[in-house]
């Protein structure tokens, strides 16, 4: 089974959260390849796919939908498992008390599950350094709250989620039995 795990990531925390994950998969026994969005030259090459993306301002980056949009028959005809990296600092819910992986996912959510049909899409906690920021992004890190800087990531919750996308895969390997949709 080749899986292909793309990311698009604007600091490198969603980048770190992938190479995780294609890590995790291949100590399961699968092939994974790991590459940024815009890297992929034949994303028809796979058998499935796991794709993240950076959120910011309530939407995935614009490379990553690019990558959608312009694979999505291939993506939309192969198992297919989605991410994303987002609400940093060490609060699990937001003041209204409403749970931040919930809150925090790209505002396209509905209409990503509606094209592509992931098998599953899960909100990661990212990791944010002021001094890294550049741009508009860097003109409002001041006001980043001290406690919203630093990683954040849960190293646990992710490698739990990539077994799942592992178990899933290898049993879909072993029902179907060994092939390769993309020829490669």
């Amino acid at each position: 089974m080749k899986v292909l795990v793309a990311y698009a990531s604007k600091y490198g925390s969603t980048k770190g959260i992938a190479e995780f994950i294609g890590e995790k998969l291949r100590q399961r026994g699968m092939e994974a390849d790991v590459m940024e969005v815009g890297a992929v030259r034949d994303a028809g090459l796979y058998d499935a796919f796991v794709i993240g993306s950076a959120v910011y301002m309530f939407h995935w980056l614009k490379e990553a939908k690019q990558f959608l949009s312009k694979n999505h028959s291939i993506l939309a005809s192969r198992p297919i498992w989605i991410f994303s990296s987002g609400p940093t600092g060490t609060r699990a819910t937001d003041p209204k008390g409403r749970d931040l992986r919930e809150v925090s996912g790209p505002s396209e959510i509905d209409e990503l599950r509606e094209s592509i049909k992931p098998r599953d899409h899960r909100v990661f906690f990212g990791a944010l350094y002021r001094d890294r920021l550049k741009g508009t992004s860097g003109l409002f890190a001041r006001w980043i709250p001290k406690e919203g800087e630093g990683d954040f990531r849960n190293w646990n919750e992710i490698e739990a989620w990539a077994n799942s996308v592992a178990e899933a895969l290898s049993a879909q390997t072993s029902m179907r039995g060994p092939h390769t949709q993309g020829g490669g």
